[in-house]
């Protein structure tokens, strides 16, 4: 079996994180979404609530799995029989950091291979933190970029902060 671990913080998901996943579904008999307890990045959603978004709109894929994942992408990767890592590509500016974060894993784990996937083009520029910056002022902005129920989460969100 071809296991691959996407893993992010998708804080919240996107539509871009979804047609990565959609992707990836049709390369691997098994893809796990790692989400990331990642707490250097402040989240807006703790955990449980962005794998719950998650699950709702990966439904449709029968070999598409949400996991919670805290520490390292290549042990999780590891424990779970995995023999890539799946990473969404969107723009020459993400190329670096994500080199870099490979180069790491393939010297912790050279068995596991990183796998980068490039979304449709009308998601190169979207990320969960653009989203967040628009959608503090106004969430009917970014309704384009994300799924219904994460853009309800977001208005709830905000609509608490104000």
């Amino acid at each position: 079996m071809r296991r691959a671990i996407y893993a992010g913080t998708f804080d919240p998901v996107t539509n871009g994180h979804l047609d990565v996943i959609e992707r990836a579904c049709v390369l691997f008999d098994e893809v796990i979404m790692a989400v990331a307890t990642n707490t250097a990045k402040s989240p807006l959603f703790d955990t449980e609530k962005r794998k719950q978004l998650i699950e709702e709109n990966i439904g449709h894929l029968p070999n598409a799995s949400v996991e919670v994942l805290d520490g390292l992408t290549v042990d999780f990767a590891r424990k779970r029989n995995a023999q890539a890592l799946v990473r969404g590509l969107r723009a020459v500016s993400d190329f670096e950091f994500e080199f870099q974060m490979a180069q790491m894993n393939r010297h912790l784990a050279e068995d596991i291979e990183t796998i980068f996937l490039m979304p449709k083009q009308e998601h190169f520029y979207t990320s969960s933190n653009l989203v967040k910056g628009v959608a503090q002022f106004n969430a009917d902005r970014v309704k384009a970029f994300l799924p219904a129920n994460a853009l309800a989460a977001l208005q709830d969100a905000y609509s608490k902060q104000s």
